[in-house]
């Protein structure tokens, strides 16, 4: 166990004037001393550098000639890290005592991988203060048998459901805390985040894809409770517990640009197919394909324009079974061990 070990935080932003200054005013209000800061600013047209460069001097600032998307900025500030731990922020709010309480359960084993804040769900008008909520936006992912994942406790009030440390699934991507070791160990073709899901600067489901093969590749990834932050979700703020809920849920998801959700559909299934073991596959394939005729029917009912992604996801699948057997053939954990995680 080291004492105080260095800790990156590491933010990715574009046209983020309206969060900045809350953000790295709570990265100034951290408890925990042993901290470098970078900022990555993915070509802003807006006033982020601005503040940033006159409020922020001594963070240091990269700036991009063109929009290269969140995580791919996340990946040019981890070559210039030197933290044994990797914050990867968003447009979330940290709780001062954030690092210190996640450091506190990473050095408690070096087989964990990454941690999981618990998240809540705030408000941001302009420059305005934040309107923090009782509403949890996310404890990590959470998988079924059918294989829909969610944002595990994403809307409900917090009445002290999420309250006990525990092994996840998977980290989320809206504020993870990384052991720097840990995304060296999970790079395939030297990327820890798979260029082949970004379209243009857009991605989605590129951190799902990396906490399912930090868990095949045998790191732990730990919910902890006293490690909160706040986020100011810009997609939908719930998800549908029950099937009919997606019809009540249409306008809400009407708001979420197309190429999101033809992303979200293409890569979701992209991952499955790279990081799942065929015999849990077959285990499962009632409950999967019962699952994947009612998402086909929704579409085609209501959201047609999402099937453009079948055509780029056949092209794609060459490439998703050759980085499949990368992953298969590193991986650490066998099929019984990751079919705990299926509810």
């Amino acid at each position: 166990m080291s004492h105080n070990p260095p800790v990156t935080i590491n933010l990715a932003v574009r046209n983020g004037a309206k969060f900045i200054r809350h953000t790295l005013n709570s990265v100034k209000s951290q408890t925990y001393g042993n901290m470098e800061i970078n900022v990555f600013d993915n070509n802003s047209n807006d006033e982020t550098v601005e503040i940033v460069t006159t409020e922020f001097p001594e963070y240091k600032l990269t700036r991009s000639g063109e929009n290269i998307g969140i995580w791919a900025a996340q990946e040019k500030l981890f070559d210039i890290s030197n933290g044994k731990y990797i914050v990867a922020l968003t447009d979330v709010i940290l709780d001062p005592y954030f690092i210190e309480n996640a450091v506190s359960i990473m050095e408690y084993d070096d087989k964990i991988g990454a941690v999981q804040a618990k998240i809540y769900q705030m408000n941001l008008y302009s420059n305005n203060e934040p309107e923090k909520t009782n509403v949890i936006d996310c404890v990590g992912f959470k998988i079924f048998h059918s294989r829909k994942i969610i944002n595990d406790g994403q809307g409900e009030v917090n009445n002290g459901q999420f309250g006990e440390v525990k092994e996840i699934f998977g980290v989320e991507g809206a504020v993870p805390i990384f052991r720097k070791k840990t995304l060296e160990d999970c790079k395939i073709n030297g990327h820890f985040i798979d260029p082949i899901y970004r379209v243009g600067p857009l991605g989605y489901g590129d951190d799902l894809d990396l906490a399912w093969r930090m868990n095949m590749f045998g790191w732990k990834q730990i919910y902890a409770p006293n490690v909160i932050a706040y986020h100011d979700r810009s997609t939908t703020k719930g998800y549908a517990k029950k099937w009919l809920q997606y019809f009540s849920r249409r306008s809400e998801r009407s708001r979420i640009d197309i190429e999101k959700r033809r992303l979200d559909w293409r890569n979701v299934r992209w991952t499955i197919i790279k990081n799942d073991y065929i015999i849990n596959i077959l285990k499962d394939l009632p409950r999967i394909l019962l699952r994947e005729i009612q998402v086909l029917g929704y579409a085609v009912l209501f959201e047609p324009k999402v099937l453009m992604a079948i055509p780029g996801f056949i092209s794609g699948l060459p490439t998703i079974l050759k980085t499949r057997k990368e992953v298969m053939r590193r991986a650490r954990r066998t099929s019984r061990e990751m079919r705990k995680w299926m509810n």
